[in-house]
């Protein structure tokens, strides 16, 4: 029997690396998507199950032919997070419209292209889950996040709008909400200050998100805040 296909549409060090590891795990084909080829083929080599695909989730054309490769390759898709984002923590004198329009292309159009290409699959398979992996940024604009917030308030309302549209038709779709600083050695080396224990661990995210996708359809959950216990908020 062939093994349910999930995709993780940005895959870097972190957040999309444990996806890849824990749906690995739990018995899925992973397709990876990220510009750097290179280093997706590194954690296939480490991930049994995982799969290299790159992709430029932003570019509509790179998004249609990958989902098509990795279709004929694995099958139809069970499962897509949607873990790619960009933005810059600027003000708002200092966001340029390129960058913002950038920010809005990797977190909000490549969530409506990345999503059209695996409904159709999820439709014929009677039900299927897409998962957003978003951030605090978009319940709220500080001073420094008109670089960013934009964008990712749009994604979560997109998420919300796709979840309303396509929940009747067996598709689960839900929105992370990570709030705090994520694990990564840079992380660490900036911020040496910090208790180990206060930083969001991938893993941890990587094990909620797997629940949320496996939750019976009789207790959905939309929208979910993962912060650590120390995080002020």
């Amino acid at each position: 029997m062939a093994k349910p296909v999930c995709v993780i549409a940005g895959v870097g060090p972190g957040i999309g690396q444990a996806l890849a590891s824990k749906f690995a795990s739990e018995g899925y084909a992973v397709a990876m998507l990220a510009r750097t080829e290179a280093r997706l083929r590194q954690y296939a080599e480490r991930i049994p199950g995982a799969h290299a695909y790159a992709c430029d989730v932003s570019d509509f054309a790179s998004v249609e032919a990958t989902f098509d490769r990795l279709r004929a390759d694995l099958g139809r898709v069970r499962v897509l997070i949607h873990n790619a984002t960009t933005g810059r923590f600027t003000g708002f004198m200092e966001t340029t419209a390129d960058a913002l329009a950038e920010s809005y292309r990797v977190n909000v159009l490549a969530l409506l292209s990345c999503g059209q290409r695996v409904v159709p699959d999820m439709l014929q398979e009677g039900g299927g889950a897409i998962l957003v992996i978003g951030a605090t940024a978009s319940l709220r604009g500080s001073a420094s996040t008109a670089g960013i917030a934009p964008s990712k308030a749009a994604q979560r309302i997109l998420a919300q709008s796709m979840s309303r549209s396509l929940g009747p038709h067996g598709i689960h779709v839900a929105c992370l909400v990570i709030d705090g600083v994520i694990d990564l050695p840079e992380a660490r080396r900036s911020l040496q200050e910090r208790a180990i224990d206060s930083f969001v661990q991938p893993s941890a995210v990587a094990d909620t998100a797997f629940h949320v996708v496996s939750q019976d359809r009789s207790a959905w959950t939309f929208e979910l805040d993962l912060r650590p216990y120390s995080e002020r908020w």
